[in-house]
């Protein structure tokens, strides 16, 4: 598990650093053909891993219902992202994977609702889930990446 969240802590930097390195304006722009942003991309990466560690466990989540409506499987920007919200995932970057790691530890995890990916994966406990929300983020920072290339 150490190396699990070292490479989930890791991701994390990796996206702080888009937020702290990028106007309100840039992180907003959609560039043309794309359907999405820098800042949904991260919202969502914040989202997805609550939902697969925390939801799928039966436990609740740590950030809003109404993040996980604007930044869930299925969404778009739908209107610009202030910095108060960008300021709001800065902090919750950090301080979900630190209550996860805590979780983990304390192992808090019992249950589990296995859930199969869009890619076909399987998970059948929270620990699996944690290791397919860093290739799910790796998949979401090659996507920023691309973004970044053309705001």
């Amino acid at each position: 598990m150490k190396t699990t969240f070292e490479i989930l802590l890791t991701s994390r930097k990796v996206l702080f650093n888009f937020l702290e390195h990028n106007s309100v304006d840039k992180l907003n722009t959609i560039p043309e053909g794309y359907s999405n942003n820098l800042i949904w991309n991260i919202g969502h990466i914040i989202v997805v891993q609550q939902l697969l560690i925390y939801k799928l466990s039966g436990l609740p989540l740590m950030i809003s219902d109404r993040m996980v409506a604007k930044y869930r499987k299925g969404t778009k920007p739908e209107e610009m992202v202030s910095q108060e919200e960008i300021n709001e995932m800065k902090s919750l970057l950090f301080s979900t994977v630190e209550q996860t790691k805590l979780d983990f530890s304390n192992k808090i995890f019992k249950t589990y609702s296995e859930f199969t990916s869009m890619t076909g994966y399987t998970m059948t406990n929270a620990k699996e889930a944690l290791e397919f929300n860093n290739y799910h983020e790796g998949l979401h920072l090659g996507i920023m990446m691309q973004i970044k290339k053309f705001i």
